[in-house]
């Protein structure tokens, strides 16, 4: 079987930029599809074709029965299987690679302009980083924990709907082709056998072992790739709601602060000023000016609070009605 050491380097760079989920189905890839696969399954199947036996001799009759009872071999089918499952985390781990390396070019030249600058204008590249490494989609917090963003979470969403797909696509594939289970006895009719034959597959109970073994693997890794898409989804929203509310809170801030900022309107600079009718009513009228000149200025004294218009005005208008 083919050597796995390069595949497994690969994988490895995956995982330091993966998520923890990530990183179990990647720990669930090595253990227990790749290790198992190398060592245990290659060693029980063998060359399956010859330990496969007809009760005939007629030529032709048994490769032809082995071919129809087993299209592909098992073990050629879970390394396609693996080599398919894993290629979307190859194509997000050329991404992830290249965001990496256009992040350190940014960074190399950020240190030489600082360095062309003599130390001057340090702090406006200090700014300007922060935004460049977000749009390259990748941010490491303190704790070494990677917050995938941008291109580069979508291009590991997509990876994760690709490799489950597949994961459906090979269970549906294995159980229709094989089953769950292997016979001990395959019957097998048609030409060129001259009647039907009786073919015995060897150790057939083991190879159902590693059958249920495999399929309850791909199921577990099929149930991570869901579980992380639904983190992925989980992460999102809870941080879409927390830059919202903080948005609300800082336009609320804002809103408070040109309030108080703002002068209230002041009481004292009201003018008393009276209705258009009663300046008419004032105009047509002419009042005696004998009369009630005390009582004007007993009122005019008493009531000082408002004088243009509480005291005259109305004594003008008594006037007037009386006058009348």
């Amino acid at each position: 079987m083919a050597d796995w050491s390069l595949l497994g380097n690969f994988l490895e760079e995956v995982q330091e930029h993966s998520t923890s989920v990530g990183k179990v189905w990647l720990t669930i890839l090595f253990i227990f599809r790749i290790l198992v696969l190398g060592t245990a399954a290659e060693s029980s199947w063998g060359d399956e074709q010859e330990d496969f036996t007809c009760d005939t001799e007629q030529p032709g009759c048994e490769n032809v029965c082995y071919d129809r009872a087993f299209p592909i071999a098992h073990i050629r089918f879970w390394v396609l299987q693996i080599v398919f499952v894993s290629t979307p985390s190859l194509i997000y781990m050329g991404h992830a690679m290249h965001t990496v390396r256009r992040k350190e070019k940014m960074k190399q030249k950020e240190q030489e302009a600082q360095t062309d600058d003599g130390g001057g204008g340090g702090g406006g590249g200090a700014e300007k980083y922060p935004e460049e490494e977000r749009d390259c989609g990748k941010e490491e917090s303190g704790g070494g924990r990677v917050h995938l963003r941008g291109a580069l979470l979508q291009t590991y969403v997509l990876s994760i709907l690709i490799r489950s797909l597949m994961e459906v696509i090979f269970i549906i594939v294995q159980y229709m082709l094989y089953g769950i289970f292997l016979d001990t006895l395959y019957m097998c009719k048609g030409p060129p056998c001259p009647h039907t034959v009786n073919c015995y597959i060897s150790r057939p109970t083991e190879k159902n072992v590693f059958i249920v073994f495999m399929l309850v693997v791909a199921g577990v890794s099929l149930f991570l790739s869901i579980v992380e898409l639904y983190h992925l989804a989980w992460k999102q929203c809870k941080r879409c709601i927390v830059e919202n509310q903080a948005k609300k809170h800082q336009r609320f801030n804002t809103t408070l602060a040109i309030t108080s900022a703002s002068p209230e309107p002041s009481t004292l600079n009201r003018v008393c000023t009276p209705p258009p009718d009663f300046h008419e009513c004032l105009a047509t009228s002419t009042p005696p000016s004998h009369l009630f000149q005390t009582k004007m200025h007993t009122h005019t004294h008493t009531l000082p609070s408002c004088p243009p218009f509480t005291n005259h005005l109305a004594f003008q208008q008594n006037s007037a009605n009386m006058a009348a």
